[in-house]
C-alpha cells in the first residue's frame, strides 16, 4: 500500500533540507526522482538517490522567475511523467512588518505561492487526463499562526494551505489527491536564525512537547503515506508534523 514502485517524483528544493530528505525518503520507498535546484549543485543528494537504487534526474530551474517557468515545465513534462509532484522550495524574508519592503514580499510570494500554484497546473493537467496523481505542498506552522517579523512568509503559507484546499476540491473527483505536510520548528537552513537567538530558541524548544527540533527525516514518512495509494482517499488536508507544537 505504501509502495512507490513505478512512479516518478518532482522535488523542488531539493539541495538540503527538508527537499533532500523527501527526495531519498521517496527514492527508498520505490520511486524514481527528478531533483529540483536552481543552480546545478545537486551531486550529494543525486548520489543519496542512486544509492537507493532508483533513477534521479536534474531539473535545474530559477522558480523565481515566474514569467518562464511554465515553458520550463512543459520541457521537463516532454522528458517525464510526473506521478507525484512535492511543491518543498520557499524562501523566507525576516523584519518587523513596518519594515518589510514591497521587493522582499514579492520575492517571497513568487517562490513559496506563485511557484507551487504553476508548478502544480502543468503537472496536474496530465495527471487529471490519466487520472491519477498525488500533489503535497510544504506548509508551515505559520499556515496557523502569525509569526514574528516574518510578515510575507506568512501570508505565502497561509495561502498555500488555502491552494492546497481549492485544488483539492476541485481535482479530487478526477483521482488527484492534493494534500499539505505542515512541518514544524526543523532544523533546516530557514530556521538558523531562530536556532541562534539566545532567547528565542530555548523558547520555542519548550512549547515543542517533544522537547526537540525535528529534523528533515522526520517529514518522510509522512510524505511517503500522501504520495502513496495510502493516501487514495485523503484530500485537501494540511498534515503537522511538529512535535506536538499546535497541540499545545
Amino acid at each position: 500500500m505504501f509502495s512507490l514502485e513505478g512512479r516518478t517524483a518532482l522535488v523542488t528544493g531539493t539541495r538540503t533540507g527538508i527537499g533532500r530528505a523527501i527526495a531519498v525518503g521517496l527514492a527508498r520507498a520505490g520511486a524514481d526522482v527528478v531533483l529540483h535546484g536552481h543552480r546545478d549543485d545537486l551531486d550529494e543528494v543525486e548520489a543519496e538517490v542512486r544509492k537507493t537504487g532508483r533513477e534521479a534526474w536534474r531539473w535545474i530551474a530559477d522558480l523565481s522567475d515566474v514569467s518562464l517557468l511554465g515553458r520550463a515545465a512543459g520541457e521537463l513534462l516532454a522528458r517525464h511523467r510526473v506521478d507525484i509532484l512535492v511543491n518543498n522550495a520557499g524562501i523566507i524574508r525576516r523584519a518587523p512588518a513596518a519594515e518589510h519592503s514591497f521587493d522582499d514580499w514579492r520575492a517571497v510570494m513568487d517562490v513559496d505561492l506563485d511557484a507551487a500554484f504553476l508548478l502544480s497546473k502543468a503537472v496536474g493537467v496530465p495527471m487529471l487526463e490519466r487520472g491519477a496523481g498525488k500533489i503535497i505542498m510544504i506548509a508551515s506552522m505559520l499556515s496557523f499562526q502569525g509569526g514574528v517579523n516574518v510578515v510575507g512568509y506568512t501570508a505565502a503559507k497561509h495561502a498555500v494551505a488555502g491552494l492546497t484546499r481549492a485544488l483539492a476540491c476541485e481535482w479530487a473527483p478526477y483521482g488527484v489527491q492534493v494534500n499539505a505536510i505542515a512541518p514544524g520548528y526543523i532544523a533546516t537552513g530557514n530556521t538558523g536564525a531562530l536556532r541562534a537567538d539566545p532567547e528565542r530558541e530555548p523558547a520555542i524548544r519548550a512549547r515543542i512537547p517533544a522537547g526537540r527540533w525535528g529534523m528533515p527525516e522526520d517529514l518522510t514518512g509522512a510524505a511517503v503515506f500522501l504520495a502513496s495509494r495510502g493516501a487514495d482517499y485523503v484530500n485537501g488536508h494540511v498534515l503537522a508534523v511538529d512535535g506536538g507544537w499546535l497541540a499545545r
